[in-house]
C-alpha cells in the first residue's frame, strides 16, 4: 500500500535501506513514490541523494553492529576483538555493499569513508560506545582515549575492507583481526564460531 505524506523521515530511511540491502540502486523517485513524501521534503531532510544513501547504510548496518554489541558484552578486550571482527566479516560478505561499490565506485567510497559524511562518524560513534561500555565496566583499559581508538579502528577497517583500485570488497579479515588485536592490546584468538557468517 502506498504511504501518505504522513510518512516520517525514518520511513524514508527504511525504504532506502531495503533497496540497499537488496543490492538495488537507491532511486530517490522510487523512494518518494513508495513513501508518499514530497521530493522537496526528502531534499530538506537529507540534502542530496548521497545523504539519503548514507543514512540508509547506517540503518542497514545496525543489525551487524547489534550482534557486535552482544558479542562484546562482558568480555573485555577479547570480546571487543570478536565484536569488531564479526562486524567486518559481515560487511565483507554483504551483497548490497558489494554491489554498491561495484556500480557506483566513486560515490560509494566518498559516502563510506568521508569524515564529513554520515556513515563514518556513525560507525566511529558506535565503536566508541562499545569501547566505553567495556571501560566503564572495568573490563577493559584502552591504551588510547576511546574516541581516538574508535576512529583508528574504523579507518583501519576501511583500509583493509575497501579495495580502492577495484572499488570492491576484499576479504582481508585475518590480517585486519591481527592489527585490531594489537590496537586493543590482546593476543588474537581464532575467530568466534560462526564469525564468518556474522551470526
Amino acid at each position: 500500500m502506498t504511504r501518505t505524506a504522513a510518512a516520517t523521515r525514518e520511513d524514508v530511511v527504511r525504504a532506502a535501506a531495503r533497496r540497499f540491502v537488496a543490492g538495488e540502486r537507491i532511486d530517490v523517485r522510487a523512494v518518494v513514490a513508495e513513501t508518499g513524501v514530497a521530493r522537496a521534503t526528502v531534499h530538506r531532510w537529507f540534502g542530496t541523494r548521497e545523504g539519503l544513501i548514507g543514512e540508509a547504510i547506517v540503518h542497514a548496518s545496525e543489525p551487524a553492529l547489534a550482534r557486535a554489541r552482544r558479542v562484546a558484552a562482558g568480555r573485555g578486550a577479547l570480546g571487543l576483538l570478536d565484536a569488531f571482527d564479526g562486524a567486518v566479516r559481515t560487511m565483507a560478505a554483504d551483497e548490497g555493499l558489494r554491489r554498491f561499490l561495484e556500480h557506483e565506485r566513486e560515490a560509494a567510497l566518498r559516502i563510506l569513508t568521508s569524515s564529513a559524511g554520515v556513515v563514518q562518524p556513525a560507525w566511529v560513534a558506535r565503536t566508541e560506545a562499545l569501547i566505553l561500555a567495556e571501560a566503564d565496566a572495568d573490563r577493559y583499559r584502552p591504551a588510547l582515549d576511546p574516541a581516538t581508538l574508535a576512529y583508528a579502528i574504523i579507518r583501519l577497517t576501511e583500509a583493509f575492507l575497501y579495495n580502492d583500485a577495484a572499488a570492491g570488497l576484499r576479504g582481508d579479515s585475518e590480517r585486519l583481526r591481527d592489527v585490531l588485536a594489537a590496537l586493543l592490546g590482546v593476543t588474537p584468538a581464532p575467530p568466534a564460531p560462526g564469525a564468518e557468517s556474522g551470526h
